[in-house]
């Protein structure tokens, strides 16, 4: 019989770097959160709005990934602390290497939140533990209602879940409700945010659970989110 092997090195190796990568965000007492998302959902935006209003007591670092430019990250930096960007080239996410590598340029000490903007993509991204706490996947307006029934590995490791531009919703067709019984599904311990970074709505609940999973980290044996297990 022919014995057919299973190579998971390149996985296993990944997930070696990544608790790495965990331990030490966690022995500096930074949150570390991995935005998620398709591209134009509103990461980068999102980060803009939300950084300011947590700067006053927090100093916010930023990890963003991207094939090629540093648009984001020019976007980024006069409001992050600290702000690297990693271009992967041809790669449709983020590694946990990478971001190792993207620790090593930041002065971690100093921080109270990393936040992590992966590159656009709903489907890789989401096999790759990077040593983030919290897992965080917006999806917009714009996208439809679907996509949460077409892509559930993205939302089934998701701690939160943001809803974002619901400003359009006024304008576009979006089944709330089809969306809100595909996440039943597969997902009922993430909270869900309806959010919109442009008009604000919204912003206050989602930034009160961010600011409440931070002070969570104080506490022994409290997992990073509810009902989540580190990798």
């Amino acid at each position: 019989m022919t014995t057919i092997n299973v190579v998971r090195s390149v996985m296993k190796a990944n997930d070696a770097v990544a608790a790495a990568n965990r331990e030490r965000l966690e022995q500096a007492g930074v949150l570390s959160i991995n935005i998620m998302s398709s591209p134009g959902s509103g990461k980068t935006m999102l980060l803009e709005k939300i950084i300011p209003i947590l700067a006053p007591s927090h100093c916010c670092g930023v990890l963003v990934g991207d094939l090629q430019t540093t648009r984001d990250a020019e976007r980024l930096h006069p409001f992050a602390s600290e702000t690297v960007q990693i271009n992967t080239g041809t790669g449709c996410h983020l590694t946990a290497p990478q971001v190792a590598e993207g620790l090593d340029h930041l002065d971690i000490a100093r921080l109270s939140f990393l936040f992590i903007e992966n590159v656009g993509n709903t489907v890789c991204p989401a096999e790759f533990d990077l040593g983030e706490r919290l897992r965080i996947v917006l999806l917009s307006i714009p996208e439809g209602d679907d996509k949460v029934g077409k892509y559930p590995t993205l939302f089934q490791k998701a701690d939160a879940i943001l809803l974002t531009k619901i400003d359009l919703l006024p304008v576009l067709e979006f089944d709330r409700g089809r969306m809100r019984s595909d996440l039943a599904r597969i997902n009922t311990r993430a909270p869900l945010f309806e959010i919109s970074s442009k008009s604000g709505e919204g912003m206050d609940a989602w930034l009160a659970w961010l600011r409440q999973q931070r002070m969570l980290m104080s506490v022994p044996g409290v997992p990073p989110a509810p009902g989540r297990r580190v990798p």
